[in-house]
């Protein structure tokens, strides 16, 4: 059974001292209903989100969820607005489910810090990094840092088809199903019997038998017509699926990790810009007084997080207690921000660090 949380006046107490500390830097304070509609996060992420969220129903006000974060409720906020630059903080119980992890907590106090606008986007993450590393600095956690923009310009750049590449677009933070795509794609995997006499059949619908389930018919009809064309196109190269393994392995320092990804730009130019604003962001974090050249970094850090960063992601790590979640964790997510401003997006990147977990870690001094 997962662990509520429990009645801890010091995560408390450090909570309230961690978001006094961004507000005395600027930052305003944000606050925000315990139950949310469900619509938004089950739009944007779909029925998988389920699994990690509460989700109740009223019978006026439809499907809501115990919030889950503050980072969507927040943005929806900010791009009411005028969308200009602004920071915020804030502080309150989410609760997630912990069905992988029993062992978690499934509710527990969240503070953040979030930044809008800046005009220097590897300034800003370099910024924003930082500021959690000085607060976190007493403890000694480990940092751990990738950049989910690195990703999506891979898949972009692959030479494939385009519904391919969505299809593999739609799974970056699905690392098993972005796996089996690729393997499938690659013909490394065989088509299942049941799909393969359903693809050659006359009436696919007939042959499938009784309709069960939420799609309709029309829907059903056009799915089996896409696994049809992907049947027919030519499997992906095997310098395509090494291509990928060799992007998604680098785990190294930052210095190291640029370097080995400019050898693969060679054979996968697409990613070039991406790594043009990860070489600025290791400049702006030299300048901020960042340890960059001990500084990790892992191509594939941070797919298992909720799909809304897409670009620098970062955590802190105790080392000494690896039954804990990450200490705090944070990114960018520019895209979200033009999902839910209507087209109108801004720059935003920011992160959150968890006060009874640094309770459990005998806290700040």
């Amino acid at each position: 059974m997962s662990q509520t949380m429990p009645d801890t006046p010091p995560a408390r107490g450090l909570a309230q001292r961690l978001c006094n500390r961004f507000a005395s830097d600027g930052a305003a304070r944000f606050e925000t209903n315990i139950l949310l509609p469900a619509e938004v996060l089950l739009d944007l992420y779909g029925e998988d989100v389920r699994a990690r969220t509460y989700v109740t129903s009223d019978p006026d006000r439809g499907e809501m969820m115990l919030r889950p974060d503050f980072t969507v409720p927040l943005v929806q906020y900010h791009m009411r607005g005028a969308g200009a630059p602004a920071s915020y903080t804030y502080c309150g119980e989410v609760f997630r489910k912990q069905e992988d992890h029993p062992d978690r907590r499934s509710e527990y106090m969240q503070v953040g810090y979030e930044d809008f606008g800046g005009s220097d986007p590897a300034q800003v993450d370099a910024d924003v990094f930082g500021r959690f590393s000085d607060i976190l600095a007493p403890l000694g956690l480990r940092p751990a840092t990738g950049d989910i923009g690195i990703l999506i310009a891979m898949v972009t750049g692959l030479d494939t088809t385009e519904d391919r590449r969505a299809a593999l677009m739609r799974h970056i933070w699905r690392p098993a199903r972005f796996t089996a795509l690729v393997k499938r794609f690659a013909g490394l995997t065989p088509v299942p019997p049941a799909r393969a006499a359903l693809l050659a059949a006359d009436n696919p619908l007939q042959a499938a038998g009784t309709t069960i389930g939420l799609r309709s018919k029309g829907e059903i009809a056009s799915r089996i017509d896409a696994l049809r064309a992907d049947a027919a196109c030519a499997p992906v190269s095997g310098e395509v699926v090494e291509l990928i393994s060799a992007v998604l392995a680098v785990s190294e320092t930052c210095p190291n990790a640029l370097e080995q990804l400019r050898d693969i730009a060679v054979d996968l130019p697409g990613i070039l810009p991406a790594l043009d604003r990860f070489e600025a962001r290791c400049e702006a974090m030299t300048r901020r007084g960042v340890d960059v050249e001990s500084l990790p970094f892992e191509a594939s850090y941070g797919r298992t997080s909720m799909e809304y960063y897409d670009g620098f992601v970062f955590g802190f790590y105790a080392e000494a207690r690896p039954d804990l979640p990450p200490v705090a964790t944070g990114g960018r997510y520019d895209a979200l921000t033009e999902r839910l401003g209507q087209g109108r997006g801004i720059p935003a990147v920011g992160g959150v660090i968890r006060p009874d977990l640094l309770s459990d870690l005998g806290g700040l001094a």
